[in-house]
């Protein structure tokens, strides 16, 4: 990375990461990523448990079979492999960038088609996404209000900053005294604040006064109740990123009122087919929706960026351009961001939109599995 990044959970430095390759019977490629980390911290998935998971079952189901659509491959899926999420979004959007090659049009552009909401807008997708920065937790207060600074001048439409217990309220209060009143300030705390701790919702109270735009996971990734119960504490508005799986659990959250924004990963709720139903839950239910990153490279960044250009996406998304986290990214094409804080969505050609800087991957891989239909 082209710097260490440091949340509630640890500090990553380099990443591992899986990509697949996969061809059709056509003679189309698509490549794509899988967004599972090394470690169980955000996940209970890994890259391992993901490389398992798609050689033992996963690339099986859809190896020798046929699909009109990329949509279908959700339902084959869904049918055979209980969740596994990470793993089956790699495939399942992987689908998504074939058909659009198939068709000839951009990714963004299938997205639109396959977004009830979208259609019925009848709309484009954005020509640009809005794009904010997520800065990792630092030493001291001054020198994350000196970066943030320097961040929110290079054009960034909104500023994140990574929070856990004792290093929270100093370090905001710096940042949005040197940022002044008018710059979207939000904050990330990755599950770390338990509502039985009274100093944790101390601290919340404090956060709630320092006019953030959202207060991100702050309790266990696993529980809408006692979200519910912090929402109704504080007047920012808690968006819930671990926590949201799938459609069903947005459902929950509004019934329960655990939350008032969502962080959509397509990769966190097991690719597009999902994330689509849940943009569209949420537009309808006027539910604000951005698009998280998980440190992906600029393969990963494509779907993110497609996904993005829906009408539903509201806020600044962490789509960071590559030069953010990579000293050098695997694509041909880095992302890049202008001065008004906008990454240009790539709707000029089919598919994903960037090419694959191949002979780098080979450099760089170290395990490889081919699979090859009947």
């Amino acid at each position: 990375m082209a710097e260490p990044f440091h949340t509630a959970t640890g500090v990553v430095d380099s990443r591992r990461v899986l990509l697949l390759e996969v061809l059709d019977a056509d003679g189309f490629t698509a490549w794509s990523e899988c967004v599972a980390e090394s470690l169980p911290t955000y996940s209970p998935e890994t890259v391992d448990t993901c490389w398992f998971a798609l050689s033992k079952w996963i690339v099986p189901i859809v190896l020798d079979a046929r699909f009109e659509s990329a949509a279908e491959v959700h339902d084959a899926l869904d049918q055979r492999v209980r969740g596994n999420r990470m793993a089956r979004a790699a495939i399942e959007m992987s689908a998504w960038a074939l058909e659009s090659s198939h068709r000839g049009i951009p990714l963004a552009a299938l997205l639109v088609e396959g977004s009830g909401t979208a259609r019925n807008l009848t709309i484009a997708p954005r020509q640009f996404v809005e794009t904010g920065i997520a800065l990792g937790i630092h030493e001291t207060p001054e020198s994350l209000a000196d970066r943030a600074t320097k961040e929110a001048s290079a054009g960034y439409r909104r500023v994140k900053l990574k929070v856990s217990p004792a290093r929270d309220v100093e370090f905001v209060r710096a940042v949005r005294s040197a940022l002044g009143p008018d710059i979207p300030l939000t904050v990330d705390a990755n599950c770390s604040y338990d509502d039985a701790d009274a100093g944790h919702i101390v601290a919340l109270r404090n956060l709630d006064e320092l006019g953030l735009s959202m207060i991100e996971q702050p309790l266990a990734y696993d529980d809408l109740v006692h979200h519910a119960n912090l929402q109704r504490l504080l007047a920012t508005p808690v968006c819930l990123d671990e926590s949201i799986t799938g459609t069903a659990s947005v459902e929950q959250m509004l019934v329960l009122g655990s939350a008032r924004i969502v962080n959509l990963k397509p990769g966190r709720v097991g690719g597009f087919r999902e994330s689509l139903s849940i943009h569209d839950l949420c537009a309808d239910s006027s539910i604000p929706v951005w698009c998280g990153g998980m440190l992906e490279t600029g393969i990963g960044r494509a779907y993110n960026v497609a996904l993005a250009s829906l009408p539903g996406f509201t806020e600044p998304g962490d789509l960071s351009p590559s030069s953010r986290y990579w000293q050098r990214d695997i694509v041909v094409q880095p992302w890049t961001m202008d001065s008004t804080g906008r990454v240009r969505v790539p709707l000029d050609r089919p598919g994903i939109g960037v090419d694959v800087d191949e002979a780098l991957v080979d450099d760089i891989t170290v395990r490889r599995a081919v699979f090859t239909a009947k």
